[in-house]
């Protein structure tokens, strides 16, 4: 049983996979250059990243098909440290070059144990706390992002300062974009047995190669922004970042804040892929191991020279859209990424950039949810500012910082909402005992209200407060259970507090072990549930 599931989950088509992991190859190639450059450093070590990424989280990873890579996000966050590293190295007695790469390296390893140990102690369960409007303005602002960053592909280089593509090279670069993406678009309704993705990659370089058309290439687009090609070796282990450590001195702060942003937002934009990809296939991942899986490709990526990543969210898109459902997808995306850059370069390099624009283009068209424009006017209000926000914040800053947000904003409107639901219905028993029945969640938002449906001078002797229908959920609400408790026994008044909750009663009896004699224990336990005892294991 063991082994056949995991057959399963390495492959299940390995000719989908095969066919879609070489698609998804293909448009790793720009990304991470295009990211490397944003960072500041060597195309190849953004290529290298890409790589080791994406052959442990393949491999290990919490869900097959999803792709790991050198990502936008991380890159802009590694910018500051590089900068800063490059200016100590050059102020040095003896000036050291490239001293922020190294700096980076030892970040990274820094950056994995954060992340192994999200895993360790199962963080990444939190995931599907996320709203649902949350994620909606997070794919949506993503798809604006992804959108974005390829009109930069639109320009070339002229002087020192890149210009808009004009007259026939734009209609030129339009053209093989609008082809790429009618193949995408039309392939799959005469057959699903070919990627369209990598067919249309396919048709448009060989158009502008046989037809000896002169436009922008991978191999152009990565010499005009100061590399010298593909063409690299194998990464080797990087001794020399252990002897930069004392140049650190004064400056671990900067290591130790980087590398916690770099971790979270890594492992942000990770789990929120991982959830997407499982609403796209209709099966489930495991945060938690692909918490372990980047953290454990960072440190490889620290050691042997990369610039680290997260998962991809567009090329995850493309690998499923492809077909690519298994870890063998994401095997051979690593791989063929790798071929690409030892023995495949000349061919890579004549690969159009518009092709791959086209591509990308179509990753917009897929990502983006075009149902919340029908169902803004539908959802509450709340929601809708929710959804806009996220997906603005996400243009306007990181994915990471507009999740952030999200969830905040969607905390604090379920925190009011849940305050006025509080709700005391008032009985008197055959023996005169008034009882108080509570509904509704009892916290840190609602205590004030609970407090003002009790009316201690004028109520009779004997009181019963009964919590069948709520639920205390934090320290407030037990520390208001106590006070008007304590407030009827001081007046002199009896009053039994029923149906609580046994973690309420421990806390209670705690504080006032009189309490005793006022709580009665009873069988049946409340009916109100907020939240549960237990999350999602997330094994």
């Amino acid at each position: 049983m063991f082994l056949h599931k995991t057959i399963k989950n390495f492959t299940q088509n390995p000719k989908n996979d095969i066919l879609s992991g070489l698609t998804v190859a293909l448009a790793l190639v720009p990304e991470a250059v295009a990211f490397a450059f944003v960072a500041g450093i060597d195309p190849l070590v953004g290529l290298y990243g890409a790589f080791m990424m994406g052959i442990v989280t393949a491999l290990f990873g919490g869900r097959p098909g999803m792709i790991s890579g050198a990502t936008g996000a991380m890159a802009v966050v590694m910018v500051h440290l590089i900068q800063k590293g490059n200016e100590v190295g050059l102020a040095l007695a003896e000036p050291v070059q490239n001293l922020g790469l190294q700096w980076l390296f030892i970040t990274l390893l820094f950056v994995g144990a954060i992340q192994i140990m999200a895993g360790v102690f199962r963080l990444g369960k939190f995931v599907r706390l996320i709203p649902h409007p949350v994620m909606m303005g997070f794919v949506n602002g993503l798809a604006i992002v992804i959108f974005l960053s390829q009109l930069g592909l639109f320009k070339e280089s002229r002087g020192t300062v890149p210009q808009w593509l004009t007259g026939a090279d734009l209609w030129v670069m339009l053209a093989l974009v609008g082809l790429t993406m009618g193949i995408m678009f039309g392939l799959p309704k005469l057959t699903k047995k070919l990627p369209a993705a990598l067919i249309a990659i396919i048709v448009v370089a060989c158009i502008t190669i046989f037809g000896n058309i002169d436009v922008s290439t991978v191999g152009s687009f990565i010499r005009d922004g100061g590399g010298s090609g593909l063409k690299g070796s194998l990464p080797h282990f990087q001794t020399q970042i252990f002897g930069f450590l004392e140049t650190l001195n004064g400056h671990w702060d900067l290591i130790l804040s980087t590398a916690f942003l770099l971790a979270a937002v890594g492992l942000i934009e990770s789990l929120m892929t991982l959830n997407l990809i499982d609403e796209m296939t209709e099966t489930r991942g495991s945060g938690n191991r692909e918490c372990v899986a980047q953290g454990g490709a960072n440190i490889l990526n620290g050691l042997f020279g990369g610039m680290g990543g997260c998962a991809m969210i567009g090329q995850s898109i493309i690998n499923v859209s492809s077909g690519g459902r298994g870890r063998l997808s994401g095997t051979v995306a690593a791989i063929a990424l790798l071929c690409f850059v030892l023995f495949g370069a000349p061919l890579i390099e004549q690969i159009p950039i518009a092709a791959l624009v086209g591509v990308m283009f179509m990753v917009v068209i897929g990502t983006f949810a075009w149902s919340s424009f029908r169902i803004l006017n539908k959802i509450p209000v709340a929601d809708a500012i929710v959804l806009i926000t996220v997906s603005a914040v996400t243009v306007w800053q990181d994915l990471a910082i507009a999740v952030l947000v999200g969830v905040i904003m969607s905390a604090l409107v379920f925190a009011w909402k849940s305050a006025t639901m509080i709700r005391a219905r008032k009985r008197i028993k055959e023996d005169g005992t008034k009882v108080y029945e509570i509904w509704g969640p009892l916290f840190f938002g609602s205590t004030t209200a609970f407090n003002s449906k009790f009316d201690v001078s004028e109520d009779p002797n004997s009181i019963e407060i009964d919590f069948i229908e709520s639920k205390i959920s934090d320290h407030s609400g037990v520390e208001a259970v106590r006070n008007i408790a304590n407030k009827y026994l001081d007046s002199g008044k009896e009053v039994k507090l029923t149906h609580l909750s046994p973690d309420c009663k421990a806390l209670l009896l705690k504080w006032n072990p009189e309490f005793e004699t006022i709580i009665e224990n009873s069988i049946e336990d409340p009916r109100y549930y907020v939240v549960t005892d237990i999350l999602d294991s997330d094994a």
